[in-house]
């Protein structure tokens, strides 16, 4: 394990450089963009990495916003995973309590990623910095990954190879409270189901048509009757993406559904799918209509690694919490005022950890051993997990309580505590990679975890053959 001073020498090159990252992470947040658009967030990550000396490979996996940079010659892969896309909808004046958008139906970063992004590649920054200054073996790369909100690229970027001779991942994610992420996510698979039928006058000649609308309604009733019958651990969400217009006096020739469906592992999740492709197969026979389903993404469940997790919460110890000051306690405060007492109480449940009175913004760290969150959702980052050892942190950047995919988000994405948030993470990522390059056992500890647990349960890989990355898509797992 590293020494006390190893930690200090890697997080004082955090601190010397963490200016330069709040404000990426602060024109990343100036310039949302959704899955696989984010063409101006890559950019500004592709000349930071350009700036700092990385080694940089563009267009990774044939994705035009995913970027690569290395540093370091030899000796174990360490890989930095960040993410720079936004969501739809959330468009939102910073730093007020208020709902302001600032474009109406515009995007905005309403789960933190131009933190996540910046974060990460100011600990790869300053892995290769600590590298160089005590002459050792390693490589440090940071991954930009694109489209993290349903459109898996990490997923894309595994099955095409870019994970391949990588020994740890290692990356964070922006939250109420510190603390090594707990590995347990939900696998999902997203599909459209599109209908096509026959448009006619609905009044002169409504026998003549066949409404595409009607078997989308048709295959929501039935997915809906399918619920009561499948694992509560299961999720299935859709939204109609195209209705087939908007004139009521004409029987719909065309109509699209859109398809969420998670469980625990990605064999429960296509299992699922089959009997959701039976609805709609159902109903397109109930309305004489044809149907046909596209595969956009799919996340596999992460896959936990003790020997990892054990040293990043070392690094979180030894570093201790964020620190935060009373300008942030009171916005934080202000943020609380907008919330429901349920949504605060969310936060606590879903953290595993115990309510504390009157916490705008949390300065304590999570235990290791806590009970399981209640409530997860899905990441690609899961995808990566089945491929090399990885290790996740969360860190505390925003209010206690603050739901996700919120304009409380986007207002607090660049307020002091997101930048505290991301400098006091991207300490404990530095520190993680540090450890691992200093003492190689520990990588091949990682390393024996990771064949050990799943050998026995082989990833169904998610992304089916021949399924190529969803450029034309926007949304959000």
């Amino acid at each position: 394990m590293a020494s006390q001073s190893n930690s200090a020498q890697v997080w004082h090159e955090v601190e010397a450089r963490r200016e330069d990252y709040f404000a990426l992470s602060d024109r990343v947040w100036a310039t949302p963009e959704l899955n696989y658009a984010e063409h101006r967030s890559a950019a500004e990550h592709r000349r930071m990495l350009e700036q700092e000396g990385f080694r940089v490979t563009e267009n990774v996996a044939g994705i035009p916003t995913a970027v690569m940079g290395e540093a370091g010659e030899e000796g174990p892969v360490i890989a930095i995973l960040g993410e720079y896309d936004a969501l739809p909808g959330l468009s939102q004046e910073a730093g007020v309590a208020e709902h302001r958008p600032l474009e109406a139906g515009g995007s905005g970063h309403g789960c933190g990623h131009n933190m996540l992004g910046s974060a990460s590649l100011l600990a790869a920054t300053a892995v290769k910095n600590w590298l160089a200054a005590n002459g050792l073996k390693g490589r440090v790369r940071y991954y930009g990954c694109p489209a993290e909100e349903g459109g898996s690229a990490k997923g894309f970027m595994v099955r095409d190879g870019a994970f391949d001779d990588v020994d740890v991942a290692i990356c964070w994610h922006p939250a109420h409270f510190s603390g090594v992420n707990q590995a347990y996510s939900l696998a999902c698979m997203e599909v459209d189901f599109a209908f096509t039928g026959r448009s006619s006058h609905a009044a002169a000649a409504p026998h003549l048509g066949r409404s595409a609308l009607d078997a989308v309604e048709l295959m929501n009733v039935g997915v809906n009757y399918m619920r009561e019958h499948m694992p509560s651990h299961a999720r299935i969400h859709y939204a109609i993406q195209d209705a087939g217009g908007i004139a009521p006096n004409v029987v719909q020739g065309k109509a699209r559904v859109r398809y969420l469906i998670r469980a625990h592992t990605m064999t429960e999740v296509l299992g699922l799918l089959e009997r959701v492709k039976k609805i709609a197969q159902g109903a397109a026979l109930m309305s004489e209509t044809q149907v046909e389903e596209r595969v956009l993404s799919a996340d596999a469940e992460l896959v936990g690694n003790r020997p990892l997790e054990e040293v990043m919460e070392a690094n979180f110890q030894r570093l201790g919490p964020p620190r935060f000051d009373p300008a942030d306690h009171d916005f934080a405060k202000q943020i609380q005022a907008t919330l429901s007492p349920e949504d605060i109480s969310a936060a606590y449940k879903r953290a595993g950890i115990p309510p504390m009175k009157d916490e705008a913004l949390a300065e304590r760290l999570m235990p290791l051993d806590r009970p399981l969150s209640e409530g997860i959702g899905s990441t690609d980052v899961g995808s990566v997990s089945w491929k090399v050892p990885t290790v996740q942190a969360r860190g505390a950047t925003h209010a206690v309580g603050t739901p996700g995919h919120s304009w409380q988000i986007v207002a607090q994405g660049k307020a002091g505590a997101a930048h505290k948030g991301l400098e006091h993470v991207a300490k404990v990522m530095a520190g993680t990679a540090a450890d691992l390059f200093k003492d190689p056992a520990l990588v091949e500890k990682a390393k024996a975890e990771h064949a050990a647990r799943t050998a026995d349960s082989p990833s169904v890989f998610p992304i089916p053959k021949g399924v190529q990355p969803p450029f034309d898509m926007a949304g959000g797992h």
